[in-house]
């Protein structure tokens, strides 16, 4: 939790000031039953002042009650303020950092994490951390002052009743102390239950049209509650074990507060005094009660604290290795490359080819064959665990990541678009021309589309381009990748919802336009590879076709049966 509440130090200024404005409101505080034993002890029960005397002493203690009231209550006004303005800006500052540092996670580190824990974390976690913050800000430094100088007032007038006071205190101190210790790994649960009920939240977000599609609402909500009731009962076993520090604490408080009234019976003490002590009791009690309160706070704060921190903790520096030189000639080269994402079973097994730039690589095979790893482990999103890719005559792991990418224009299948304007959306933030913007859309075959949008380039995309067909939103994927002129261009089953006409007219633009570009293309129907250079066809990591269509034909059974089924027999599109 340590590095977490670093992020306030920046505003250690305002922290200091609203300290000591909280110091001065809680000792003025204290001086409150001082002031009500002098009124009645020392005016009111004073037989040697006369019925004037003691009108007017009472309004001068009564005044300076009033003052100190005063002060005690601007004072944790304004000293509260401020801290919600310190913790604000702290979280915001942590907000950012994580934010950023998820950005830069490699992939295989967002695999462990999870995008939802992720997300868990960024959200309610960085909440949690903002409440711990403020309330022990607002809280914890009041309630100690209280019970500190409140003991020590009371020691200064009377030991034997202020002895009663202090045996109190560390029996609450424990009973908060082994509770709050027994709830902290129950917090840590809870934050996972909610990562799952993200994730289940996230899976029906995205998938709503299949769920209605296939009437499946009713299904889902008992998945639903499933997650939900699990977080609630786990939530509930924590809260519970919580919630008996403040009924324990207001029982050992109460029964001292017995105790405390029949020792001052006994000891003969005065009216004012044992008043005096009653209050010093209730601020005692008020402020030890508080301190349960921010123990809860802290105790599923440090849980977050410490979850964004294992994010915080990670190490996003970039590493450039000194990996052996490939052949320059050729634009891509992958040279017995094997890979696992989970380091048992290899999705990739033994992968060589090569491209020149100009030249096009096609990848076709089924679902699961290893199509979109050879593009994961191309753009270095993934290291591989044996052989080398190069790209340039350079191994990837030789290139700083922002030189790499740049070299890429990429489509996925699965890519998002923003709820932004189409210029924005095809240039990302890259401040490209409009030529390069015009040529781009032009290429995707976009333009017929655009141009029918109410404000063309400048139409304004509802949220993951609903308001789009799945046509439309792969072209302007599709344009995104080449609006920047790549020396690379990789279209991973972004052409799945084109039809054939539209998809042939795309892949002559490519040839036409970005002739000098090497193009990538991961398909599932051979019409969109069969003009490619080289075509390799895979089969559970495994390369077992790797040519020309015409050499496949001959040499590729699996291609060939492909073919056949997609083409019929007579070799014609249907």
């Amino acid at each position: 939790m340590t590095k977490t509440l670093r992020y306030i130090k920046p505003y250690g200024g305002t922290v200091a000031l609203g300290l000591i404005l909280k110091f001065f409101g809680s000792v003025a505080e204290l001086f409150l039953p001082l002031l009500l034993k002098w009124i009645i002890d020392g005016v009111a029960a004073n037989e040697a002042l006369n019925s004037d005397q003691k009108l007017r002493w009472t309004l001068i203690f009564g005044g300076l009650m009033l003052v100190c009231a005063a002060v005690a209550l601007l004072g944790n006004i304004f000293a509260n303020r401020l801290t919600v303005k310190s913790s604000g800006r702290m979280t915001h500052d942590l907000r950012y950092d994580l934010f950023k540092k998820t950005c830069y996670l490699n992939s295989a580190q967002v695999d462990g994490f999870g995008v939802p824990s992720l997300i868990s974390r960024l959200t309610s976690d960085s909440y949690y951390v903002n409440q711990m913050v403020a309330r022990t800000l607002r809280l914890g430094v009041r309630a100690p002052i209280l019970i500190l100088g409140g003991l020590i007032l009371a020691f200064t007038q009377d030991a034997v009743l202020a002895c009663v006071l202090l045996a109190c205190v560390p029996l609450v101190g424990v009973t908060v102390f082994f509770i709050t210790r027994k709830s902290i790994p129950v917090f840590f649960e809870v934050q996972r239950k909610q990562d799952e009920m993200v994730r289940r939240t996230q899976e029906n977000v995205t998938g709503v049209r299949v769920i209605k599609a296939l009437a499946k609402g009713e299904y889902e909500v008992g998945k639903f509650e499933d997650v939900t009731g699990d977080l609630a009962a786990t939530e509930f076993r924590a809260n519970r074990m919580m919630s008996l520090s403040n009924p324990l604490a207001t029982l050992i408080l109460n029964l001292g507060l017995v105790v405390l009234i029949a020792v001052g019976a006994a000891c003969h003490s005065s009216s004012g005094t044992v008043l005096e002590f009653l209050q010093f009791f209730t601020i005692i009690l008020n402020a030890m009660i508080a301190l349960t309160k921010i123990f809860v706070v802290i105790s599923r704060g440090s849980a977050s604290a410490s979850r964004i921190e294992s994010v915080l903790d990670m190490d996003t520096a970039e590493t450039i290795q000194n990996c052996p030189a490939g052949d320059s000639r050729y634009k891509i080269e992958f040279r017995d490359v094997s890979f696992s994402y989970n380091g048992v079973e290899n999705n990739l097994n033994n992968v060589n080819f090569a491209i020149c730039g100009g030249q096009t690589l096609g990848i076709i095979g089924a679902t699961g064959s290893g199509k979109s790893t050879i593009i994961n482990l191309l753009m270095h999103f993934y290291d591989v665990n044996s052989g080398q890719i190069f790209v340039d005559g350079r191994d990837v792991r030789n290139y700083p990541a922002a030189e790499l990418r740049t070299k890429f224009g990429a489509a996925f299948q699965n890519d998002f678009l923003m709820a932004a304007t189409v210029r924005e959306n095809v240039d990302y933030g890259r401040n490209l021309s409009d030529e390069q913007i015009n040529r781009a859309i032009d290429c995707a075959q976009a333009r017929e589309f655009i141009d029918g949008l109410d404000g063309g380039l400048e139409f304004d995309l509802a949220q993951k381009a609903n308001n789009l067909s799945g046509g439309q939103k792969q072209r302007l994927l599709i344009a995104r990748a080449l609006a920047a002129s790549p020396e690379i261009i990789i279209l991973d089953d972004s052409s799945s919802a084109l039809d054939y006409a539209t998809d042939a007219a795309l892949r002559k633009a490519l040839a036409r336009e970005y002739a000098s570009s090497a193009k990538v293309i991961v398909a599932q129907r051979i019409s969109s590879v069969k003009h490619a250079d080289l075509i390799l066809v895979l089969d559970d990591g495994n390369v077992i076709g790797a040519g020309t269509h015409e050499q496949l034909l001959e040499t590729c059974g699996e291609y060939k049966l492909i073919y056949t089924t997609q083409m019929g027999a007579g070799g014609e599109e249907y």
